[in-house]
């Protein structure tokens, strides 16, 4: 584990930014480490408002398998905590964060949640885009110092573990679930549906 660590480390002390690193690049970062998330719930809501019945049942499917991603993830912090890189005072930190556990990353796994399932269900165009956000918001989030680069293997490997934990169930109870939720959702939004501005 030691040599493990220290690889860690030395990967971490090679990604991340210095006083001497330029401000706008940092900048960049900042805004991509904080911000470019917000585009998984917007790729999954225009999925859901305007695509068809497979792609609501695909972003079902996301959604499932990052929320038990983000609770595998609750249970490891609770079990093993591994400080941020700015608690042991390694490297320099350009973003403020609670020094919580760094081990897995949550926005990692978020993002290989989401990826991982679009991509295992043909979502192709919304899995890449999501996939090629998480790289940049992995590269991001060490290069500020909140996170080292084992934290988003790991978010992978949770991510991993979640899509394989949920598939028995979601073969068996998927397509129900995503039908039910395509009633309620008929119901609540029927004014606008009725006058084709979202998919019914």
């Amino acid at each position: 584990m030691n040599t493990l660590e220290t690889f860690n480390q030395a990967l971490f002390l090679m990604i991340n930014a210095t006083p001497s690193t330029p401000a706008w690049q940092i900048d960049v970062a900042r805004l991509i480490a904080d911000y470019l998330i917000y585009l998984v719930p917007l790729s999954l809501v225009a999925m859901w408002l305007f695509g068809d019945a497979r792609q609501r049942e695909v972003a079902v499917h996301a959604c499932c398998v990052t929320v038990l991603a983000l609770a595998l993830n609750q249970m490891i912090g609770l079990v093993w905590q591994h400080p941020r890189p700015f608690v042991i005072g390694i490297g320099h930190t350009f973003l403020q964060h609670a020094p919580d556990s760094s081990f897995p990353s949550d926005h990692g796994t978020v993002f290989a949640g989401i990826a991982l399932t679009l991509l295992l269900n043909g979502a192709r165009r919304y899995g890449v885009a999501i996939l090629l956000s998480g790289l940049a918001v992995a590269w991001a989030r060490v290069f500020v110092g909140v996170h080292f680069p084992l934290d988003m293997v790991g978010a992978v490997a949770v991510a991993c573990i979640a899509f394989l934990l949920i598939a028995p169930l979601w073969r068996a109870a998927g397509t129900p679930v995503t039908r039910s939720l395509v009633t309620a959702y008929r119901k609540l939004l029927a004014w606008p549906i009725k006058r084709g501005w979202l998919s019914s």
